[in-house]
């Protein structure tokens, strides 16, 4: 059986929201400067480039790695496919696509919470968290990198039976709902906010203030956020200041998509212990060996 994925229609309507987006905002007194030029004109770069690049390696995810896992862990016997733990491969009944979905949030979650953790994989994210705007088209400002590992966070869904094309349909999903989180326009939601990851949610997750970062990496539901202690909510008292705190301070999008690399690699010749320059490039951002700089929980431990 074979579905095609939800992005092929939601792209069209990625761009003609951004449009609806910038034509309000530039009508509306206090959120004028919700948009600046360049940097919707980068963050625009970086969305057509990883669209260039995503069916490439989705064909790569899609058709061979998950593919492969499913027909190793559930081969066919007797006609049926049966996963190697002993029960019959998932079909396509509607609960069996909800408990996709679900098994796809809690892969996003881990693979969107290590994208925090390990800085090498931040190299590659924080071009999504670069600009000082939070708009809908910060939504597009994806780098190019991430598309290259994310798939692996995702492998163990296939081998347990789910169907490839059903996991690439629900990451579609996945992806259509991370893209109208970019929005200041919509308020708190009452009891929607009990289980889903909102869009006062997002806009905690991209704020550079000391108390917010590193929470709320869930996908469309909070609940893994809570489970794991991630979770924060909105304070409406606070003002929110967007971005990283370590900027690019471009427009550039290759200056983007490559300075927190140029960044490890500067840090990793600060010191001749291998130790030091595994830390460097793969322990938390912010880590280093002479408390030169501290990595957000060291700082979220100070500001307590």
């Amino acid at each position: 059986m074979s579905f095609t994925n939800p992005l092929v229609y939601g792209v069209p309507c990625f761009l003609a929201l951004i449009l609806l987006e910038l034509s309000y905002s530039k009508h509306h007194k206090e959120k004028k400067d919700l948009y600046k030029w360049k940097d919707l004109v980068a963050s625009l770069t970086m969305g057509i480039g990883s669209t260039i690049i995503a069916p490439l390696t989705k064909t790569i995810a899609a058709i061979v790695l998950f593919e492969y896992v499913y027909e190793v862990f559930n081969p066919e016997i007797n006609g049926v496919r049966t996963n190697i733990m002993g029960w019959e491969s998932f079909g396509y009944a509607w609960y069996i696509w909800l408990l996709c979905q679900l098994a796809d949030d809690f892969s996003y979650y881990w693979f969107h919470r290590q994208n925090h953790n390990i800085r090498f994989l931040w190299a590659a994210h924080i071009v999504h968290h670069s600009s000082e705007n939070f708009n809908l088209g910060t939504a597009v400002r994806n780098g190019w990198f991430t598309i290259f590992y994310k798939p692996f966070f995702y492998m163990w869904i296939p081998a347990i039976g789910f169907p490839p094309e059903m996991l690439v349909v629900c990451l579609g999903i996945e992806a259509l709902w991370q893209f109208q989180l970019h929005s200041v326009f919509i308020p708190k939601m009452g009891i929607i906010e009990k289980v889903f990851n909102t869009h006062t949610m997002h806009q905690v997750h991209h704020a550079q203030n000391i108390e917010y970062m590193d929470k709320n990496h869930g996908g469309f539901l909070n609940i893994f956020d809570k489970l794991f202690g991630t979770w924060k909510e909105l304070d409406e008292n606070i003002d929110i200041k967007y971005g990283v705190t370590k900027a690019p301070n471009s427009y550039n999008p290759l200056i983007i998509l490559t300075h927190e690399y140029k960044d490890i690699w500067n840090d990793m010749k600060k010191s001749k212990n291998w130790y030091h320059k595994f830390m460097y490039a793969f322990g938390a951002p912010g880590w280093s060996h002479d408390g030169s700089t501290l990595t957000i929980k060291q700082q979220q431990n100070l500001y307590k």
